[in-house]
Formats: structure tokens, sequence, C-alpha cells
């Protein structure tokens, strides 16, 4: 098939500011005019309540300006050719509302992606037990809430601790409790992300599942593609095999936000506006 006009963002994406990335945000943006493109959104890890909050992955409160400052440098720099875009990626876990209310009243951004990160020491610390069932029960419990909190456009790898205890994940045990995360999900209007970087993880499968993915297509939960890009040559990995994945599980559409604003696209226009 022929490519046609940009239509597809990538929406999610980080900046060196978080300390575990690399590339300037125009390179990203190079890649994406490659990769047929109409726009991306960077999506840094955002600052936490105290300075030892996993600082190793995230930028400080006082680089808040630093990141803004860095994606408008490039929005302007590729005016014109791809749209660049501020967004956040913001840890949860409840208790934090108040925090990120203050936090996302900084700046205007375009995108917002909440995230349960399991893996990390606060995370762990506060609800690893031992039991690495009730710690995966609890993430999607948290994941739950923060849809709930309707502080979030999108729910980022929605099920990323599956990485956690890979030896302990079996999806049967745990598809009662996913789905009743996904039924109070479904209820706020929030949507989730299909987050091409989980091939690289230690389960290697996109976030969230092919079984999880149906089922949020059976309730209505809007998909946004991200490749949690860490450097400029992961933007848009493996956008096409994510398509289909969601034509499997059932989807007819994709979608993106700008302005905290959803905008969907038809699978097959998504997958004709690729290069390559």
């Amino acid at each position: 098939m022929n490519q046609t006009s940009p239509l597809l963002y990538d929406s999610h994406m980080h900046t060196p500011l978080c300390k575990h990335a690399w590339g300037a945000p125009e390179e990203y943006a190079a890649v994406a005019a490659k990769r047929g493109l109409a726009g991306i959104i960077f999506t840094c890890h955002n600052p936490g309540p105290s300075p030892d909050w996993s600082p190793q992955v995230r930028m400080s409160i006082d680089q808040l300006d630093d990141y803004v400052a860095m994606v408008a440098q490039a929005n302007a720099a590729w005016h014109g050719r791809v749209d660049v875009r501020l967004g956040l990626e913001c840890d949860y876990v409840p208790g934090m509302e108040s925090w990120l209310e203050d936090l996302l009243s900084r700046a205007d951004f375009h995108h917002v992606l909440g995230s349960i990160h399991a893996p990390l020491d606060y995370y762990r610390d506060a609800y690893d037990h031992g039991d690495p069932v009730t710690f995966q029960q609890t993430y999607f419990e948290h994941l739950a809430q923060s849809a709930e909190s309707g502080l979030f456009d999108t729910l980022a790898h929605p099920d990323l601790v599956k990485n956690v205890f890979p030896r302990a994940w079996r999806l049967d045990r745990l598809l009662d409790d996913i789905r009743r995360s996904l039924d109070r999900i479904a209820a706020t209007g929030a949507a989730m992300e299909l987050n091409t970087s989980g091939l690289h993880k230690r389960i290697r499968e996109m976030n969230p599942n092919p079984t999880m993915l149906a089922e949020m297509n059976t309730r209505g939960i809007p998909v946004v593609l991200g490749s949690d890009a860490h450097e400029p040559g992961r933007v848009a990995a493996d956008f096409l095999p994510a398509l289909d994945l969601l034509h499997d599980a059932g989807y007819t559409k994709v979608s993106f936000f700008l302005d905290r604003q959803r905008h969907d696209v038809d699978l097959a226009a998504a997958r004709a506006s690729l290069a390559g």
C-alpha cells in the first residue's frame, strides 16, 4: 500500500532529563519524519514529591522549566514538518493526587500518561510483601484507581507488573482481577496504551498482552500507541505489528491526544500513513 499523508503520533517518549534516555528532542523528530509520523509527544518522567523518590530515573522539580523549554525548542525547529508536543508521564500511587494536580497545572501539557511503575524501589518497598500474586492484584487495583483519579488521559504500559515476577505471572489466575480493573477504567473514559517497548522486557510481548487488549476492546476502551522511546531510533518502533495486534483484538481505530483531547484514526488509514 502506498504511503499517504502522515496521521499518527507516537505518544510516549523521553529526554535525557530522566537520566536513562539519550538524544535531543530534535533527533527524535528527525526519526519521526522518516517514519511517516504526523507528530510526537514527549512524556518524560515526572518530578517526584520528594528529592529521594527514585531520583535516578526522573527530572527534578527545578528542571521542569528546562524540560518545557527543550520541547518548545524542538517544536519550533520542526514546525511545519513534525508536530512536537509537550506531555508528561506521571507515576501514580494512592495519595499522590494533590501533588500531581499541582504539578500538571505548571505547564500546558498535551498528553498526560499515568503509570504504575511496579519495578521501582519505592513501589516495591510499599507493596511487595513477599507474595507475587497479591502484589500483582494490588497493581491492577492501583491501575483502576489511577483512572478514577481523573488526572490522566492514558494509562501507560498497563500490565508492566508482569515483568517484576515473570515466573509467577499467570494470566489465567489474574484475569478476574484484570477484568474488574478494566470495568472501572472503562467507566472513567480514560484511554490505555499499547506500549511497543514490552518486546524488549523480561516477558517479551507488548504491554498489554493480547488477551488484555481484547478485554479492553470489549469495554470500548480507546488505545494510544507509544514506543516509550529512550533514544531516537526507537521512535515509532514496531508500530506496524502493534496495529496488527489492535486489529486482531477487534479494534478499528487507534487514538492520540492533543490539548488533552482525544483524536481517533482508522486503523487502515493509520497503517497506510506509516513509512516502511
